[in-house]
């Protein structure tokens, strides 16, 4: 999940999951898998950045979860 802004500054948490693609036209909107659509504030290197950087923190909860079992 990665927190973004709207255009009106509401603070929004989406699924990043379930991005389906990007736009930058030229504010960054964000279509869902779902059909949902968002225009948010951030830019589309932040949002990827976002992404990443989410997907690495769940990886090192997936690695510390492992090796607590093990």
């Amino acid at each position: 999940m990665i927190e973004l802004t709207k255009l009106n500054n509401q603070k929004i948490v989406i699924n990043s999951d379930l991005i389906e693609y990007v736009e930058a036209t030229p504010d960054t909107t964000i279509s869902l898998t779902t059909g949902n659509k968002f225009v948010v504030r951030e830019s589309v290197d932040e949002l990827v950045d976002k992404v990443i950087g989410f997907r690495q923190k769940f990886n090192l909860y997936l690695q510390k979860k492992k090796e607590d079992n093990e």
